[in-house]
């Protein structure tokens, strides 16, 4: 592990306890002991399906990038996949940017075997269909239960909302272009670009041009190879949307094992998707602290104050610190499999 992701990792479990002090300042009556307390009164069905459905939003990612892969022509094991998964989502918790885990995940690809041109094209592929995901939900959600943004009552909570749909919404319009004139829009910007240089407000336009044409060179590379191979698209399609619909269902799962199943199950949905959209894209180390304040004003509509914080950190605490401490224990077997095929290679090496 580098420096910086020491750092990152350091930065986040500091934001996190911030948080969690912070909501729970907000309780009257909550508290960690009596929050872990609860649980005995939930239902420990919906719990365990609620772990499920946590465990089902690593499990996705992976299937979605072996998917890619594997119409590639490189197939690896489920177990590499789950190892692909839990390095990009542990390491974008940790990082300001959702796309900070993806260097993480091309190390691990390399590290298994597959070509570093390959691991661009798959991430960069997954990375399209990841964004279209989150904008299929939050355009259904809106579409079906377009009440549930005017329930979120801070005007703060309902910028976030909308900022997030235009950025996604943003990101599919690039990807669009660069799919359909990549080199045009690439003259375009690098124009703008060398514009803002000349009147001194962007430095290093060569650098900035560069690192634009590398972003050009590798989706069109990615266009190329996935080129006939519509399938494992709309498959990789479909286990990002239900990757991203397994982390929404951990609140619904859990506020059925306290409160029963019902029709304010889907209210709980249709206010975790859009807290989802909202957060997604603020670049903070897994959005610590944005992603309770959105849950909590989302959830008051459905239940009483007290109610609300309490689903909040039950369910963020399966779907985000759970899973961030599972990721971490599949990073921790991963690097010591590799440092055992290494040694053992070395051996190999040395009997030859």
């Amino acid at each position: 592990m580098g420096k910086k992701r020491i750092f990152w990792t350091i930065i986040a479990v500091l934001l996190a306890v911030i948080s969690v002090r912070a909501v729970l300042a907000q309780s009257k009556t909550l508290s960690l002991v009596k929050l872990f307390a609860s649980l005995r009164e939930a239902d420990p069905v919906w719990i365990v399906l609620a772990v499920i459905c946590m465990i089902g939003f690593i499990y996705f990612e992976g299937a979605a990038l072996l998917c890619i892969t594997g119409a590639i022509g490189y197939k690896r094991s489920q177990f590499s996949g789950l190892i692909y998964s839990a390095s990009d989502i542990y390491v974008s918790a940790i990082t300001p940017s959702a796309t900070g885990g993806q260097p993480a995940s091309a190390y691990v690809m390399t590290r298994d075997g597959i070509p570093a041109g390959i691991v661009t094209v798959s991430l960069l592929v997954n990375l399209i269909m990841y964004t279209l995901a989150i904008l299929t939900i939050g355009a259904g959600t809106f579409l079906l239960d377009a009440q549930t943004f005017w329930n979120f009552k801070s005007f703060p909570s309902r910028v976030l909302i909308i900022i997030g749909l235009v950025v996604l919404t943003g990101l599919v319009a690039v990807f669009i272009l660069l799919l359909s004139c990549g080199r045009k829009v690439f003259q375009a910007v690098a124009r703008i670009i060398r514009f803002l240089a000349d009147h001194h407000i962007v430095r290093n336009p060569d650098k900035v041009c560069g690192r634009l044409e590398k972003t050009v060179e590798d989706y069109e590379a990615c266009v190329a190879v996935m080129r006939g191979k519509k399938r494992a698209l709309v498959s990789a399609y479909f286990l990002n949307l239900i990757q991203r619909i397994s982390q929404i269902l951990v609140s619904v799962m859990v506020y059925n094992a306290f409160y029963g199943c019902s029709a304010a199950s889907g209210k709980v949905f249709s206010a975790q998707s859009m807290a989802t959209i909202g957060f997604n894209c603020v670049p903070i180390p897994g959005a610590i602290g944005v992603a309770d304040y959105l849950m909590i004003d989302g959830f008051k509509e459905i239940l009483d104050r007290e109610q609300a914080i309490h689903l909040e950190m039950i369910s963020r605490g399966i779907s985000f610190y759970g899973c961030m401490v599972l990721c971490g224990a599949a990073m921790l077997i991963a690097v010591i499999i590799y440092k055992h095929r290494k040694e053992e290679k070395r051996g190999d090496d040395r009997i030859i």
